[in-house]
């Protein structure tokens, strides 16, 4: 019994600091005090393909915003990291589908990306590709009473 307590308290442990997203590279994904922009993304979707250089830009540009990507796909981590450099995805991309953690169904259409706010709330859905303008007013949104 104190075994599997102390393995509780060293796994919560792990989950410190941030929300416990890990990437296709195995590491952490630090989004502790960040808007997350998680966009679904599938090398078979034009208007995917449009959307990557707006995501990547967002991304870099803003310190309180952090856009990561999961393959619609879900195929196995080599040939997603494959997809993603041959699309120029510099963003990070998740291991694991996360739709479930915000209690939110899998999207069906591409692209799709899930607002989730400060707190690690689901807040909207976008469907379709976005913009940075479209990106900014949503992170404008969060901020209104």
């Amino acid at each position: 019994m104190a075994a599997f307590l102390w393995l509780a308290v060293a796994i919560s442990g792990c989950e410190q600091g941030g929300d416990g997203l890990t990437g296709i590279d195995g590491q952490r994904i630090d989004t502790e005090g960040k808007v997350l922009l998680v966009n679904y993304w599938a090398e078979w979707c034009k208007p995917c393909r449009k959307e990557i250089p707006e995501l990547n830009h967002f991304d870099s540009a803003n310190d309180n915003v952090r856009v990561i990507g999961i393959n619609f796909d879900q195929l196995p981590a080599e040939k997603t990291a494959t997809q993603a450099q041959k699309m120029d995805i510099r963003f990070p991309i998740l291991a694991e589908e996360p739709a479930a953690r915000w209690n939110q169904p899998r999207p069906t259409v591409l692209p799709t990306t899930f607002v989730i706010d400060r707190d690690g709330k689901w807040r909207k859905t976008l469907v379709g590709p976005q913009t940075e303008a479209s990106l900014e007013a949503e992170i404008e949104a969060l901020k209104a009473p």
